[in-house]
C-alpha cells in the first residue's frame, strides 16, 4: 500500500515548526550539506549512465549491420572504453551512495540523541502541573514514537526531495537532448498518471479515516476489557462484550477491504498509463530510426529515462505526506521543550548541610496565609496559617477534594503559591533549591511504587550510600524483614511494579522501609496505611510513632482510627480550616470532626 494514500495528522502551525525543525538543525548542516552533495554527484551520473548504455547499444547495432553489408564490422574498442567508463560512474555512484547513507544514519541518530536528551532535561524542570495535564501515554509516545518520526525522516525527506528534483531536471535534459518531439508526447502523457492516482486517492482518503478512526475503537475496546477483565466476568459481560467486538471488527473489515482495494488499484492505474507512454515512445521512436533521424540506442536512452521520469513525481507526492507527518510529530515534541518552566532557583539559596554533610534544619513548619488552586479561577487552600514546632506529629484530616494532599504538596514545593508563605526553619522555601528542601523529607504515598530492580536497590533509593546493616534495620523497623527473609533470593530478589509474587500490602510495606532508611527531618504519610490489613497496620503503627519521634511528621488520613495519637489534627473541608486540637478535645467539640470520626464506626 503506497503511503501516499495513508491519512496523516498534520501540525497545527506547520510553517512555524519547520522553522524551529530547521533552526533546531543547524549544528548539524555542514553534514547535512555534505550528504546532498554527494547524493547530487551520485544521481547525476546514474542520469548520464542511460545515455552511455544507447552509445553501446547503437555501436553494436551500427557494428553488425556493418558486418553483414561487408564493412569493418563492431568497435569493441569504443564499446569497451563505453564499458569501462559505466564500471566507473556505477561504481563512484555507488560508493558515494555509501556515505550518503553513513552521514544520513549518523545525522539521524544524532537528532534523536539530542531530542531524547533535551526532553529528558525538560522534564526534570517541568512544574508538577504539567504532568496533571498530560497522560504517562502522551509523553512516552513524544518521547518514543515522535522523536523516531523526526529522526528517520529528517534527512530522508529532505534528500529525497532534492533527489527527485535533481532526477526530474536531469532527466527531462537528456530527454530533450535525445528527441524534443518524443519529450513533448512523454510530458503529454504523464500527467494523466498524476490525474489518475489524485482520483484513487480521493476516493480512498475517506475509507482510510474511517479505517484509522474504527481501528481506535478496537483498540481501546480490547485494551478496557483485558485492563477490566475480572469486573467483565464478575457481572457476567462476557456475551455483551464478544457482541460489541464483533461489531466493531466487521466494521473495520469492511473500512479495510474498501480502502486497500482502492489502494491496489493505484499500481495498475500509473502502470496502464506508464505502460501506454512506452508503447507511444516505441513506436514514434521506431519510426525515427527508420527515417533516420534517431539512432536505435537513443530509443533504448529515451524509454529508460520515461521510466525514471515518472518514479521521482511519484516520489514526491509521498515525501509530501512523510513531511505533514514529520512537521506534525516535531510540534508535539517541541511543545514540550517549549513549556513554561518551573520558576528559577534562588541565586544565594540557604544551606541545608554542613561542611562534613549533616542536616541544618530542625524541622520547623510555618503556613503563612496559603492560598492556592491548581486553576487560579478556583482556589482550594484559601487562608491558611499554621506553625508546627520541630518533632509535632501533624495529622491532616478531612473529606475527599478537602485539600490534605495539596497542602503537603505545597510544603515540598510541587506546585507554587498563588498567595502567602510557607517557611521552613523560618526560612521561606523558595530560598532553598529544590533539590535540597526535598533531601529533608521521607514520604509514604497510598500508591506504592516499585521500580525494576531488586528489593535492597528499591529500599536503598532515597539514600543510595546506604549499607546493608542500615537496610535490614529499617526493614525491622517497618515489620518487612521477616517477609524478605522468605523471598526466594532475599533481598536480592528483583521486583517490579507488576510483580505477581508481592502482594499490594507488601509493596507499601517495602516503601515504608525506605523512609525509615532515608531518616527525614519531616515526614509526610499520605493514606500510607490504607493497602495494609488491620494487623499489619498495627504493626507498622508502633514503628512509626518511634519513626515520627524526634521528627516533624504530617499524616493524612481517612481512616481516622491511626491518627488518635497525633499531637495536632488539621480538620480541612473545602480548602478551609474548620478544627484544630488533638482527638480527645476534637472529639467533645462534637464537631465536624466527631461527625467524621463516628460516621466511621456507626454500625
Amino acid at each position: 500500500m503506497p503511503p501516499m494514500n495513508k491519512p496523516v495528522q498534520k501540525a497545527k502551525n506547520f510553517s512555524g515548526t519547520l522553522k524551529q525543525l530547521v533552526h533546531y538543525s543547524r549544528p548539524y548542516f555542514f553534514k547535512m550539506t555534505m550528504m546532498l552533495v554527494l547524493m547530487v554527484t551520485s544521481t547525476v551520473m546514474c542520469i548520464y549512465g542511460p545515455r552511455l548504455t544507447g552509445k553501446a547499444t547503437t555501436l553494436l547495432a551500427e557494428g553488425i549491420l556493418s558486418k553483414y553489408r561487408g564493412g569493418a564490422g563492431i568497435d569493441f574498442t569504443a564499446i569497451g572504453n563505453i564499458i569501462r567508463t559505466l564500471i566507473i560512474i556505477y561504481g563512484t555512484s555507488a560508493l558515494l551512495d555509501y556515505f550518503v547513507n553513513f552521514l544520513s544514519v549518523d545525522i539521524a541518530e544524532s537528532v534523536s540523541y539530542r531530542l531524547r536528551r533535551d526532553i529528558s532535561l525538560k522534564i526534570n524542570r517541568l512544574p508538577l502541573k504539567y504532568f496533571d495535564k498530560t497522560t504517562r501515554g502522551e509523553m512516552l509516545s513524544r518521547v518514543t514514537n515522535d522523536v523516531d518520526n523526526i529522526a528517520n525522516n529528517l534527512t530522508s525527506t529532505v534528500s529525497q526531495i532534492l533527489n527527485s528534483l535533481v532526477n526530474i531536471v536531469g532527466v527531462l535534459a537528456m530527454m530533450l537532448i535525445i528527441s524534443p518531439k518524443l519529450t513533448l508526447i512523454a510530458l503529454l502523457i504523464v500527467p494523466a498518471s498524476g490525474i489518475g492516482a489524485a482520483m484513487v486517492v480521493k476516493k480512498s482518503q475517506k475509507y482510510f479515516s474511517a479505517h484509522q478512526k474504527i481501528l481506535g475503537e478496537v483498540n481501546g475496546h480490547v485494551e478496557e476489557m483485558y485492563s477490566g477483565h475480572l469486573i467483565v466476568k464478575t457481572y457476567n459481560y462476557e456475551e455483551k462484550s464478544v457482541e460489541k467486538f464483533q461489531g466493531l471488527n466487521e466494521s473495520l473489515y469492511d473500512a479495510a477491504r474498501k480502502s486497500q482495494f482502492l489502494s491496489m488499484l493505484m499500481m495498475p492505474v500509473t502502470g496502464f498509463i506508464g505502460n501506454l507512454t512506452y508503447v507511444i515512445v516505441c513506436l514514434m521512436g521506431g519510426f525515427e530510426v527508420i527515417s533516420g533521424r534517431m539512432a536505435i540506442g537513443d530509443i533504448q536512452s529515451f524509454i529508460t529515462y520515461v521510466r525514471r521520469f515518472n518514479q521521482p513525481i511519484t516520489s514526491m507526492a509521498q515525501v509530501m505526506n512523510t513531511i505533514q507527518s514529520m512537521v506534525a510529530a516535531a510540534e508535539r515534541v517541541f511543545e514540550v521543550l517549549n513549556e513554561e518552566e518551573e520558576v528559577p532557583e534562588a541565586k544565594e539559596p540557604v544551606k541545608v548541610f554542613d561542611e562534613e554533610g549533616n542536616s541544618l534544619i530542625k524541622g520547623n513548619v510555618t503556613f503563612e496565609n496559603v492560598r492556592f488552586g491548581y486553576d487560579p479561577d478556583q482556589i482550594i487552600i484559601k487562608d491558611f496559617s499554621m506553625y508546627v514546632a520541630p518533632g509535632k506529629n501533624v495529622a491532616i484530616v478531612g473529606p475527599t477534594g478537602a485539600g490534605k494532599t495539596t497542602l503537603v504538596k505545597l510544603l515540598m514545593r510541587f506546585y507554587e503559591l498563588n498567595g502567602g508563605t510557607i517557611y521552613v526553619d523560618f526560612k521561606d522555601i523558595r530560598d532553598y533549591t529544590r533539590q535540597d528542601l526535598r533531601s529533608q523529607f521521607g514520604m509514604v504515598l497510598q500508591d506504592a511504587w516499585l521500580f525494576e530492580g531488586t528489593v535492597k536497590d528499591n529500599i536503598r533509593f532515597g539514600k543510595p550510600d546506604a549499607t546493608d546493616e542500615e537496610i535490614y534495620q529499617a526493614c525491622r523497623m517497618a515489620h518487612v524483614h521477616h517477609f524478605i527473609k522468605t523471598l526466594e533470593n532475599g533481598y536480592d530478589t528483583v521486583i517490579s511494579e507488576e510483580s505477581s509474587g508481592i502482594s499490594q500490602g507488601q509493596k507499601q510495606l517495602l516503601t515504608i522501609a525506605r523512609a525509615f532508611l532515608k531518616d527525614p527531618k519531616i515526614l509526610i504519610l499520605d493514606e500510607a496505611t490504607s493497602s495494609v490489613d488491620t494487623r499489619t497496620e498495627q504493626l507498622i503503627q508502633d514503628s512509626m510513632e518511634r519513626l515520627m519521634k524526634g521528627r516533624t511528621a504530617f499524616v493524612i488520613a481517612h481512616r481516622l482510627s491511626t491518627i488518635k495519637n497525633a499531637d495536632i489534627i488539621i480538620v480541612l473541608d473545602q480548602g478551609d480550616v474548620v478544627e484544630v486540637g488533638d482527638h480527645e478535645s476534637l472529639l467533645a467539640k462534637n464537631g465536624f470532626y466527631a461527625r467524621l470520626y463516628n460516621s466511621q464506626f456507626e454500625s
